[in-house]
């Protein structure tokens, strides 16, 4: 990957990464265009997908990670990738570096999952060094994560600019995610509770945070198989919580609808 990232910079070609772990859905597609869009039509788009196991706190999680790799080719082939990176693994056997944030990742998914970030972290970095990339496209989905992609790039002076694709969503407002796979007929339909905390939110500017978030609670869990992970109100920049909910912050949240865990967010 490293030799074939060297030719398309020695000739001068711009160069797109989408880091993915697969399961590709019309979210990821919708990066894939975003990418195409910056490298234009004589660039280079790279659609990485690794199931990264760094990142995962929970093994049972990791063993039922959806897995698609010869249906995630033809939809890349459908956009025009120029190259998928699909490695068997990235990490020697005794491999003992790991990346750790200590600012934006002590919040949120930070906070649910034990050393989640210093796994996405590290992952990227070693596909910001393979690949190369101008470019780099993450989805808005998981604002959090790239909040601090954003920051390890400004930090380690990472030479890849960080874009964001905005959250695609199904006709019920049910963020796309390859999660949903996982999701019973009923649970599928429940799911859908999310998007509709963030509009209630985005209806209830000027509200206490405090105030604000219990309502989100009882609200989505009326329904009966969801509960809520948690909630929070940020500054946009920082992730920082914010005591009234005003526009131009924004709702971060995730709840378990059974067994399978969704996250979501929205700007105010």
């Amino acid at each position: 990957m490293q030799r074939q990232a060297a030719v398309w910079r020695n000739a001068a070609q711009r160069v797109v990464l989408v880091p993915t772990m697969g399961a590709l859905h019309e979210g990821h597609r919708s990066l894939i265009r975003v990418a195409r869009r910056k490298a234009r039509v004589d660039g280079i788009v790279v659609v990485s997908i690794y199931v990264n196991p760094l990142q995962f706190n929970d093994s049972r999680d990791l063993k039922i990670y959806p897995r698609s790799l010869s249906a995630d080719k033809q939809l890349c082939r459908e956009e025009s990738v120029d190259a998928v990176f699909a490695p068997i693994s990235l990490y020697e056997k005794d491999a003992s570096v790991v990346l750790v944030e200590n600012d934006l990742t002590t919040c949120l998914e930070g906070k649910c999952r034990p050393g989640h970030f210093a796994g996405v972290m590290t992952v990227v970095a070693k596909l910001f060094n393979l690949v190369c990339p101008d470019f780099s496209v993450f989805g808005e989905k998981d604002f959090q994560q790239a909040t601090v992609i954003k920051r390890m790039v400004r930090d380690l002076d990472f030479p890849v600019s960080i874009l964001l694709g905005p959250t695609k969503r199904e006709e019920d407002g049910l963020a796309i995610s390859s999660r949903n796979l996982l999701l019973t007929g009923p649970q599928r339909r429940q799911g859908a509770v999310l998007s509709k905390a963030i509009e209630f939110s985005r209806q209830s500017l000027g509200s206490r945070a405090v105030d604000l978030k219990r309502k989100l609670k009882r609200l989505i869990e009326k329904e009966p198989d969801v509960r809520v992970d948690y909630i929070e109100f940020v500054d946009t920049l920082n992730l920082k919580p914010v005591k009234v909910a005003r526009k131009g912050n924004r709702v971060l949240l995730a709840a378990r609808v059974g067994s399978v865990r969704l996250i979501d967010n929205g700007l105010l």
